[in-house]
């Protein structure tokens, strides 16, 4: 097999499970470093993370793994409907084998929206021990009616305003982004969805991120993780911060996913001074 092509210019799309996914590499490979895998929101990919991945990886030392899930950005398109617990088998069919093909040893879950429920789900159903901690920004673990109403507005905007064009431009099939988003979350058999309970099974320190004006969630999807976690929970609420935290205060983040990620590098060094 050729050696993974650790790079944020890669000369060709990952492919896994026979789709061919969009990806970009930051800061030094798995065989140097602890890795930290970004996982994107309902409607992102590689791009919409902005500069958000190079930095992580320049101000950590790590490296840093973002990949567009199926569906998004320049990664092939994924069959619609989508069924109500995508995030689940993304989680525990798809993410492992995107792990497996980096090469990845060790390191840090790092996901926003979608991809932190999606990061969540894989560390409370599988025993993964190569993820040493999670950062949640902005999770969903059950649906709330104001961020089905925020998700609602957006269905109307994208049939009739703007909102097509903008995803247009990070995306090469903006119908299959947003549609195998929204039509999933508004769907009615969606309103039930809960996987809290993943969160009983946390072994792995966990940084919780949220701005208080998020329209798609509240403080309780937060408040589920502190209530539940057998591990270290860490939180950052950030005011008058909405849904893209890593955006609208960026220096604030990056300080917070900086100090997780050392202090669990310094906690695995004890553990191998005194193994």
């Amino acid at each position: 097999m050729a050696p993974f092509d650790w790079t944020d210019t890669p000369a060709a799309p990952l492919m896994v499970a026979g789709a061919a996914l969009e990806y970009a590499c930051y800061g030094p490979p798995p065989e140097r470093a602890p890795t930290i895998v970004m996982l994107h929101e309902g409607l992102g990919c590689v791009a919409l993370w902005r500069d958000c991945p190079a930095r992580v990886a320049e101000r950590t030392g790590m490296g840093v793994f973002v990949h567009s899930r199926q569906g998004y950005g320049a990664s092939d398109p994924v069959p619609l409907p989508r069924p109500l617990d995508f995030m689940t088998r993304e989680a525990v069919e798809v993410l492992p084998k995107v792990l497996d093909a980096i090469g990845f040893r060790r390191g840090i879950l790092f996901g926003h929206s979608d991809g932190a429920t999606i990061a969540a789900i894989h560390a409370g159903s599988i025993a993964d021990h190569r993820v040493r901690g999670l950062i949640l920004m902005a999770p969903h673990f059950f649906t709330e009616a104001e961020g089905l109403r925020s998700i609602a507005e957006a269905d109307a905007e994208f049939r009739t305003g703007d909102l097509r064009a903008r995803l247009a431009k990070y995306h090469k099939d903006p119908d299959n982004a947003f549609h195998g988003w929204a039509d999933t979350w508004l769907d009615p058999g969606f309103k039930d969805w809960n996987v809290a309970e993943v969160i009983d099974y946390f072994r792995i320190p966990v940084l919780a991120i949220q701005g208080r004006e998020d329209q798609y969630g509240s403080l309780a999807q937060i408040d589920e993780i502190e209530t539940r976690s057998y591990a270290p929970v860490d939180r950052l609420i950030l005011d008058g911060v909405r849904h893209a935290p890593h955006l609208e205060r960026p220096g604030a983040v990056l300080d917070a996913v900086a100090e997780f990620a050392w202090r669990l590098e310094r906690i695995e060094a004890a553990e191998v001074e005194t193994a």
